[in-house]
């Protein structure tokens, strides 16, 4: 199989989609060749399609994916919502939700045994407010919809969002995620709601558990959500930077990463980093090993220089008192940095 090689050490690939497969309708580089023939469980914070959308999308970018692969946080939403009213004794049968979000998450929350309402006020026809309001992404979503939750809120529905991200990657740049719109809700009930996506573990675990996997490798672009998740659920993790992490995150991030990549690809071997004492703070010196597209080299710096960061921070000094640079006359290694985000 083609890939990373370090993939080969790994059962199951836990990737996430937006910016790590995909960006909107155009695969990520490298993604082909590193997923074909392995297996991976999606896990993704975007609850505008149902697994099934998901898995045609992958399909038709020329990936191989079924439903039964795709774990979406409105399904997670879902399964939060209703573990949140049983603690609260609400019976299974007549729980009423009210939805922000695709028509997909309304038939999810109906598979969850909820019956969706129309308002705060109940269903067309129906007498009975929401027990719950379930916040997913929609490109619909708009006034009046986050009007009716807000409105469900302030008459004593709790309130469950499928994830906080407050970006959405695409092939043209990041877009609005749910948790900018998740802000205006809040602003104007003065409620935050529980999270069911990443960077909770239970999606992970969940993926863990309905795949069989004896050695998971969690995959991401996102470090707060992909890499975080991850993190929390005790597994192994690879950042790639195709997405929103950028090379300058890493290196103060507090959800540090196992493996650090350009995508799921490439690799360029022999990339070293060391720290040398420099008045009083330290430099962290990079030196290039084998060369190739700026961007790999620009992953290769930071995943070797990283961890000699990471180091230094653990060690108490203060991220403001290390510089990363080429090592002298190592014109690739000048040019990897050069090229970070």
């Amino acid at each position: 199989m083609a890939g990373l090689q370090l993939l080969d050490d790994y059962d199951v690939l836990l990737a996430d989609l937006d910016g790590t497969v995909f960006r909107g309708g155009e695969p990520v580089e490298g993604a082909h060749e590193a997923l074909d023939g392995r297996q991976v469980v999606y896990i993704t914070n975007n609850a505008s399609r149902s697994p099934v959308q998901v898995a045609d999308h992958l399909n038709s970018l020329g990936f191989s994916a079924e439903a039964s692969q795709v774990l979406t946080s409105a399904q997670a939403g879902c399964a939060l919502a209703n573990d949140i009213l049983s603690e609260q004794g609400v019976p299974l049968e007549g729980r009423r939700a009210y939805v922000v979000g695709a028509e997909s998450f309304r038939g999810l929350a109906r598979d969850a045994g909820f019956t969706v309402v129309d308002s705060a006020d109940g269903a067309d026809g129906e007498e009975g407010a929401p027990h719950v309001v379930l916040h997913g992404h929609s490109p619909d979503n708009g006034w009046p919809t986050l009007s009716e939750a807000a409105l469900c809120i302030q008459r004593g529905a709790i309130y469950v969002a499928s994830n906080m991200d407050t970006t959405l990657p695409s092939e043209r740049g990041f877009l609005v995620g749910n948790g900018s719109l998740v802000a205006a809700v809040v602003s104007a009930t003065g409620v935050t709601p529980r999270s069911a996506g990443k960077p909770l573990p239970e999606m992970f675990r969940r993926a863990v558990a309905e795949s069989g996997a004896t050695r998971p490798l969690a995959v991401g672009d996102r470090l707060d959500t992909d890499i975080a998740g991850g993190n929390a659920a005790g597994l192994d993790s690879l950042c790639v930077l195709t997405g929103v992490a950028t090379h300058t995150e890493l290196l103060g991030t507090s959800y540090r990463p196992t493996f650090i990549a350009a995508n799921l690809r490439d690799h360029l071997d022999g990339w070293s980093a060391e720290a040398v004492a420099e008045g009083d703070g330290v430099q962290v010196i990079v030196h290039a090993g084998e060369t190739g597209d700026v961007e790999v080299m620009a992953a290769e710096a930071v995943a070797v220089a990283a961890p000699v960061v990471w180091a230094e921070l653990d060690a108490g000094r203060d991220l403001q008192d290390i510089a990363v640079v080429a090592a002298d006359g190592d014109h690739a290694a000048a040019s990897s940095l050069e090229a970070w985000r």
